[in-house]
């Protein structure tokens, strides 16, 4: 490429979406992180979404292998992944094909390629490299071959462990970053490494920014307005956000098993908890995570513990134990792809149902779910409150693009109230059960262990207000009851839910979770065309938000978006009488008794506004034909 000697003039845009994708191990998603954190801070509206092989260990250099992350990053606030790719880095060409497989990149998608492997000793690979560059050329992308390994072999001695800073000082030349803040954000990073790391760090990043500055032909200019004060930012991922909130809600213990994605919440709040007094208790299995949680919440401070789809199944034994018993708890459940094991790295909303309907028996309990990072945080504080007044278990649905994906938000102002209150160690009335049921709402005081004669017997089996074991019809009936009528008292203090758009019309989409933003983006591109759809975004899913019917009865039709399994029509032997529909959509007609449609996939990833744009599209078709 020509040389460029810092002639360039920034070309203003309003978003663009960058993938960074290489083998595992070589720190593409840290190279992402610090490029979203450092546009956030600047005041872009930024999502991040981490590209993870679902094997630890895969085989270098395959499609299999891709590891990397997306970063869209926009002047305005970014609520979900965007459409296809603007520019990609790509530290080898074998990684580019699966994610061209999942249409992550457009005819004009810049890419630019390590060219170190068009010399490599093997000749297979040079074979590869080659024909790799005529087929992405046919793809209709435009490559550019970078020399990223001789340029970082002028700094260290090893370009693998570095060339992601390189690739980031390309990536914030070509955008306009703050470099400063960028060289701030590596110092941090590497802080607890010392200077003999921050350095070469640092000059790797400047090599990149230099090499971009006089060779590669592209600068844009993305105008911060998402936010303004960087005193004011807090940019992280979901599970930091979830971390965050555990500690600002009060809670002093979590306990869990590790498990994917739900992982790296435990390894965030490990690293900080014991500075406000708390404790990470990792378990030897996920049952004696929540058996371990159950305890300490029966002794008088609620308890948290954190897991995904599999340890849920695991847990269901105990999560009935703590509906029966009513002791609060939080369970933080960060959905992945199944059956089974699954797609462990992977998006999915598959645990709906399950979460509702689990346990043995008929076990309420709350159930809610966040829509962005920032709601991470504060709903573990709602959780822990809701837990704790309702007496049991609150069950927190996030999954793996709210889990990784980084977004700035307004930081929070801590507030006193959203901690726990101190245990009461008063003297406990011996006159009162130990489930004194109120009969219009279920609820009831709890006696803790250590008042005095607050003693009770904790048990699981069916028992009367007052502890004791009874195998007779009316008690069992009658603590039934008092145990759903709770769910009825939460529902009665919940607002109608706002409709985004028209509250009538042709079409409303319903969504929950982490779809809030996609959908979002894909109704509003059709209300510019003056299209007549509607979204309702839920996060209260038991008990559910109030006043549904009377919503879905002002529009010709009433559709779920959900990213778990349901039945294509128009695949063979589907009817609408076998048809097996998304998550939501069957609790919401059982609720409302309207008959609500679904769309809905289970490829992986997090869903785009341009596939859900065309699905809006066929289904507004379809009401008009």
């Amino acid at each position: 490429m020509d040389e460029f000697e810092g002639n360039k003039t920034a070309t203003k845009i309003d978003e663009h979406i960058v993938e960074i994708v290489s083998d595992s191990g070589e720190g593409a998603q840290k190279c992402g992180q610090t490029l979203g954190s450092v546009s956030g801070k600047m005041g872009n509206g930024v999502w991040t979404v981490e590209i993870i092989p679902a094997e630890i260990q895969p085989p270098a250099r395959s499609p299999a292998g891709a590891s990397g992350i997306r970063v869209r990053i926009g002047s305005e606030r970014v609520t979900n992944m965007g459409n296809e790719a603007d520019l990609v880095v790509a530290f080898n060409e074998q990684v580019l094909y699966s994610r061209i497989a999942n249409g992550a990149y457009k005819r004009g998608s810049i890419v630019l390629l390590e060219n170190k492997w068009k010399s490599d000793p093997q000749e297979k690979i040079q074979e590869q490299y080659n024909t790799a560059i005529k087929e992405l050329s046919e793809h209709g992308f435009i490559v550019h071959e970078i020399p990223m390994e001789e340029e970082c072999l002028k700094i260290v001695a090893n370009a693998r462990k570095g060339k992601n800073m390189f690739v980031l000082g390309m990536i914030c030349e070509i955008y306009s970053r703050d470099a400063d803040l960028a060289r701030s954000e590596i110092a941090a990073t590497f802080a607890h490494k010392g200077e003999k790391v921050i350095k070469p760090n640092i000059d790797l990043f400047n090599s990149g920014y230099e090499y971009a500055r006089n060779n590669i032909p592209y600068s844009w200019e993305i105008e911060p307005k998402a936010l303004t004060g960087e005193e004011k930012v807090l940019v992280c991922n979901g599970n930091q956000a979830i971390g965050l909130g555990v500690m600002a809600s009060g809670m002093d213990m979590v306990s869990m098993y590790p498990i994917t994605p739900a992982t790296s919440a435990s390894h965030y709040i490990a690293a900080i908890y014991d500075q406000v007094g708390g404790f990470v208790h990792q378990a030897e299995d996920e049952i004696a995570a929540i058996g371990f949680a159950i305890g300490a919440s029966y002794a008088g401070k609620t308890a948290c513990t954190i897991t995904s789809g599999p340890g849920m199944a695991l847990k269901t034994e105990m999560i009935g134990l703590a509906v029966m018993s009513e002791i609060p708890l939080v369970i933080i459940n960060v959905q992945r792809g199944g059956p089974s094991t699954g797609l462990p790295t992977k998006v999915e909303q598959a645990d709906l149902l399950s979460s509702l309907y689990g346990m043995p028996g008929d076990a309420p309990k709350i159930i809610i779910a966040p829509a962005t990072i920032e709601e991470c945080f504060h709903f573990v504080i709602m959780a822990r409150k809701l837990a704790e007044t309702f007496r049991g278990p609150v069950i927190m649905l996030t999954d793996a693009n709210l889990a990784t994906g980084v977004q700035p938000w307004n930081r929070p102002e801590l507030q006193e109230e959203w901690l726990a209150a101190p245990i009461d160690q008063s003297p406990w009335d011996p006159n009162v059960p130990a489930y004194d049921w109120d009969e219009e709402t279920g609820l009831s005081q709890r006696p803790i262990p250590g008042q005095r004669n607050g003693m009770y017997v904790l048990t699981g089996l069916s028992h009367t207000s007052r502890s004791k074991v009874a195998y007779d019809s009316d008690t069992h009936q009658t603590s039934m009851h008092m145990r759903s009528r709770k769910l009825a008292a939460l529902q009665k203090t919940l607002k109608k839910p706002e409709v985004h758009g028209d509250e009538q019309g042709d079409l409303l989409i319903v969504s929950w979770g982490s779809t809030m933003g996609a959908v979002q983006e894909a109704v509003d591109l059709h209300r510019a065309e003056g299209k007549s759809v509607s979204q309702l975004h839920l996060r209260f899913l038991s008990p559910m938000e109030p006043h549904l019917k009377e919503i879905f009865s002002n529009y010709k039709k009433v559709m779920t978006i959900e990213i778990n399994y349901s039945d294509d029509l128009s695949h063979p032997l589907i009817t609408e009488e076998n048809r097996r529909l998304a998550q939501l959509a069957i609790i919401l007609r059982a609720q409302t008794l309207v008959d609500i449609d679904c769309w809905s996939v289970v490829y992986g990833h997090p869903l785009q506004p341009g596939m859900l744009y065309n699905v809006i599209s066929g289904k507004l078709a379809d009401l008009n034909n």
